[in-house]
């Protein structure tokens, strides 16, 4: 059996759950409805649940996509559409893929609150945007200034910095960049001779990682303290490509042991430039263009070539010029644009910020106060981190995909401002901004001409007004603070904790309160190699993929119909011919959903394998034929007993529900904890181990022969219902299946489905938990394995030995007692009997050791041929004792290769102690009695 189809991970979803006792009609009306495991759990016991779906518009990536797919179907750029019919086409790819995060939520079996579903770009939510841009703008909290942001030059806009991916190169590195025709070397580090102006045979050596950036120097920095150039303070160097002057500041900031000590001022190009020639009334020179050319300040020479192709032409000139020093090998840390790939430059912009400092600062409170709970707690210290060093918030992107800006520049109304800068006013609706723009001026709106900023607001700005647009903010602010835990989904939890950030600092400036009251940032799903799903590697995972199957054909025409350029397709289309050669077999959405619970979400990232998914299926396998044979043994005509009432019949019947509270109890402590595992495991271990392996192993004969005890079926039954009912959260649509054929109870109908039944609490259960019980039936176990062992070791198959228990603790033997029938079963023997305390052993018999002084023997006298017997054991040991000489020969290793290697020395030194032991009896047997094929 397969379980029921029904999975990739939202870029946003919001899960809040309030106390069973309040109900408010009319405001959270999907109540009744919940999403995956934890919130299953929590509708079980009663509690209000709600999951708001959504998804965020994803402006730089979605426009990227969409402008790459219009190039490769009909050889457009946006530019040669236009703006509006650009957003249609968006629109068109919106609606066509734009859904695919939601329908594998529902093929995942997530119930939530579908009626809810919000998108960022929604005229709600917009509605949203454009009231936080205002009200800030209002409370002076969003300004527009010149200033360094990180700069795409492939994407043409601004990026934030968690777009910014930081690539450590240990020397010199060759990268193909996009727009650059031929690939560039980083790494390196070139020294410059900035002659001293007035002294022919004077000069200051610099080094530098980026040349290209030479023609934007202003000036030369040395440590004021800095004995090589005390001599030269005050004095004026020769810039080495225009031989203008530039000044050599003295400023403590610069590193006097780091290279020569004296390092060249771009402050148009490196935030850390910026502030050193802020100090000094240094005017920054942008000479880098958006698109990444040579702007025109560096003079026709270099005007318009692609500046990795101006570096090689400036190194060139520096080299007939006498001025370049030499070039080495330099590590550094390489910014790129995670979205294109391109290394991100430091433009200076005129772009709208908002202030940071104080929200921030109470982001931070929050956490150290314990106002906000993050879970994992790990992520606290990077939080701390995060704010303590808060710069203002670029929220300007130049694209046409998003939100647009709701700011407007006075045209030809330069001065207003009272510096000469640009004039721009702020509303809701153009007429708003005209009567601010009237108010500003004193003149007629009507007379105003009103420009409309062509740029949009940085995602992020509109996902962190999620929590309150999603609940009707700012129509009516929701009173977040009567739910408790919140549950945020992302893509990775540095990006979730990232956006957490911007939640908690808009939503208390904008609310007055906080938008949640814990966190739980789950982590990353990488592939089994711990990679990033990345489509240009061709491992990601489409969770409907691994639920229904794909066939390698299916998933290399998925690679194909994508926007891959012909290079990466190849490489993908190869690295996913090798992880899947014969496709993805079907999985099933219960054993997806159990093999993701089955990782920590306080850990770290998950590496994902399609094998594992597929040991969940056979475990859903395992529970469905479980119930195929308690079916059987209840019948159509049982009468189930009241679960309060039931007492155990036998010492199985209470080991077995004795189980079962422990499993409620673990499963409790997993949810608590936030540690899903702990309840899988739990879950994992009673079905296959304790019901299947154990239980219904040992009840099987009494209920196959003869008239059937009653307490089984009883017992049977109860295990059934609480054990699915534990499992629903992660095994929804197999649980809901089976529970539906189970009798009905005597207390009238049940719950019309088992996603609202009651979940069993350890207290509900705790009358059946006897752990001394249980730790007593372990030495049960530990028999049973004996006796497995030495069945195995003399290879017999179907006959069934006599075995006899010893052991000089009066309480063991009671306890080999009471178990005498079942642990006869489930170790597949005859006659099971106790053999007194000091009493030799019988002769002709095998024996093994138990712990704590207690042996199990077992007869093999007539059942095995001890001649035909010791040769085999002789070609096993054999066998082992070369693999053991190997390991010894083998150099000792470190760390967990060696502790691997310890414990197998260990395996092998006991497997070659039971084959002597074996041995040893098979020649007491055969010294005994004739071979049973002697006459």
């Amino acid at each position: 059996m397969r379980s029921p189809r029904n999975p990739t991970s939202p870029s946003h979803c919001l899960l809040l759950t309030a106390p069973a006792t309040w109900r408010r009609p009319g405001t959270l009306g999907g109540c009744e409805r919940a999403s995956s495991s934890p919130s299953i759990r929590h509708r079980m016991r009663g509690d209000c649940v709600l999951w708001v779906p959504g998804s965020d518009h994803a402006g730089i990536a979605t426009q990227a996509v969409v402008e790459k797919q219009l190039w490769k179907e009909r050889g457009v750029s946006r530019h040669e559409l236009g703006r509006e019919d650009f957003l249609r086409e968006v629109w068109k790819w919106k609606e066509e893929k734009g859904g695919e995060i939601c329908r594998q939520l529902r093929a995942l079996g997530a119930s939530l609150d579908w009626d809810r579903e919000c998108f960022t770009m929604d005229a709600g939510s917009s509605v949203a945007v454009t009231e936080a841009f205002v009200r800030l703008h209002k409370a002076g909290l969003l300004y527009r200034s010149r200033q360094l942001v990180n700069w795409s030059c492939a994407l043409r806009s601004a990026i934030s910095d968690v777009e910014v991916d930081h690539r450590s190169l240990p020397g010199p590195t060759e990268l193909r960049l996009p727009g650059c025709p031929t690939p560039v070397t980083f790494g390196l580090l070139v020294s410059v001779a900035f002659p001293v102006d007035g002294e022919p045979d004077a000069e200051v050596v610099v080094g530098t990682t980026r040349p290209e950036t030479l023609p934007g120097d202003v000036a030369v920095a040395v440590h004021p303290d800095d004995a090589r150039y005390t001599h030269l303070h005050g004095r004026h160097l020769r810039h080495p490509l225009t031989g203008q002057l530039l000044p050599l500041v003295a400023d403590s900031a610069v590193q006097p042991h780091v290279g020569t000590g004296a390092v060249k001022v771009t402050p148009a190009h490196s935030p850390a430039d910026a502030e050193l020639g802020a100090r000094h009334g240094l005017r920054p020179q942008s000479v880098i263009a958006e698109d990444g050319t040579m702007a025109p300040a560096c003079g026709d020479w270099l005007q318009g070539l692609h500046r990795f192709v101006a570096r090689e032409k400036i190194l060139s000139a520096l080299r007939e010029r006498g001025l370049l020093r030499g070039l080495q090998s330099h590590p550094m840390v390489l910014p790129l644009c995670s979205r294109s790939g391109d290394v991100v430059e430091y433009l200076l912009k005129s772009q709208w910020f908002v202030r940071c400092r104080e929200m921030a600062e109470r982001a931070a409170q929050a956490v150290a106060s314990g106002a906000l709970e993050l879970s994992p707690s790990f992520h606290e210290k990077t939080w701390r981190l995060w704010f303590s060093r808060t710069e203002d918030w670029c929220v300007s992107r130049q694209l046409w995909w998003g939100h647009r800006i709701p700011a407007y520049l006075l045209v030809g109304e330069p001065g207003t401002m009272g510096h000469g800068e640009d004039c721009w006013v702020v509303g809701r609706t153009e007429a708003e901004a005209r009567e601010a723009a009237a108010e500003l001026t004193g003149r007629p709106g009507a007379e105003l001409t009103l420009e409309r900023d062509p740029d949009v607001l940085d995602t992020w700005f509109s996902s962190a007004l999620f929590p309150f647009s999603s609940l009707g903010w700012p129509q009516q602010t929701p009173d977040l603070t009567r739910f408790y835990p919140l549950s945020l989904l992302e893509t990775g939890s540095d990006l979730l904790l990232f956006w957490v950030g911007r939640m908690v600092m808009l939503g208390t400036q904008l609310t007055g309160q906080l938008p949640f009251s814990k966190v739980l940032l789950h982590a990353m799903v990488r592939d089994r190699q711990g990679r990033k799903m990345s489509k240009s590697l061709g491992n990601v995972l489409d969770p409907r993929d691994i639920i229904r199957g794909a066939e390698l054909q299916v998933l290399q025409e998925k690679l194909r119909d994508g926007n891959l350029d012909p290079k990466e397709l190849a490489i993908a289309a190869a690295a996913q011919r090798k992880d899947f050669p014969h496709g993805i077999p079907e999985c099933g959405t219960d054993a997806l959903r159990f093999a993701l619970c089955s990782h920590g979400a306080l850990a770290g990232d998950l590496h994902l394998s399609v094998s594992e998914v597929l040991s969940s299926r056979h475990f859903c396998n395992k529970v469905w034929n479980a119930l195929r044979f308690i079916f059987g043994v209840l019948g159509e005509n049982f009468m189930p007993q009241p679960a309060e009432e039931l007492s155990p019949a036998s010492p199985m019947d209470a080991w077995i529900l004795s189980r079962l509270a422990r499993t409620a109890r673990e499963c409790e402590r997993g949810f608590l904890a936030r540690e899903l595992p702990l309840a899988t495991h739990a879950l994992h271990h009673f079905w296959l181990h304790s019901l299947c392996d154990v239980y219904l192993e040992a009840v099987k004969p009494g209920l196959s022969h003869g008239p059937r005890p009653p307490g089984p079926p009883q017992v049977l039954l109860c295990c059934a219902d609480a054990g699915l009912r534990l499992l629903a959260p992660f095994m929804p649509f197999l649980a809901e299946e089976l529970w539906q054929r189970l009798p009905p109870g005597p207390g009238g109908p049940r719950a019309p489905s088992i996603s609202v039944a009651p979940y069993p609490s350890a207290q509900s259960l705790e009358h059946w938990h006897r752990p001394e019980l249980e730790r007593r039936f372990s030495r049960v176990q530990e028999a049973v394995q004996a006796l497995r062992a030495l069945r195995a070791t003399f290879q017999l198959t179907k006959a069934r030995p006599r075995v006899l228990l010893q052991s000089s603790e009066p309480g063991e033997r009671a306890v080999f007692e009471a178990f005498l029938e079942p642990l006869g079963t489930l170790g597949r023997c005859g006659a099971v009997g106790l053999l007194p305390a000091g009493a030799p052993a019988p002769s002709g018999w095998a024996q093994a050791p138990l712990s704590k002084g207690a042996q199990v023997h077992m007869e093999l006298q007539g059942l095995v041929d001890p001649q035909a017997h010791l040769p085999l054991l002789a070609a096993r040991r054999h066998k082992l004792q070369k693999q053991l000489d190997g390991l010894v020969a083998r150099t000792p290793s470190e760390g967990e290769a060696e502790a691997r290697r310890q414990q197998r020395l260990s395996a092998l030194h006991l497997e070659l102690s039971k084959l002597d032991q074996a041995a040893s009896h098979l020649q007491q047997l055969m010294a005994a009695s004739p071979s049973p094929r002697d006459p």
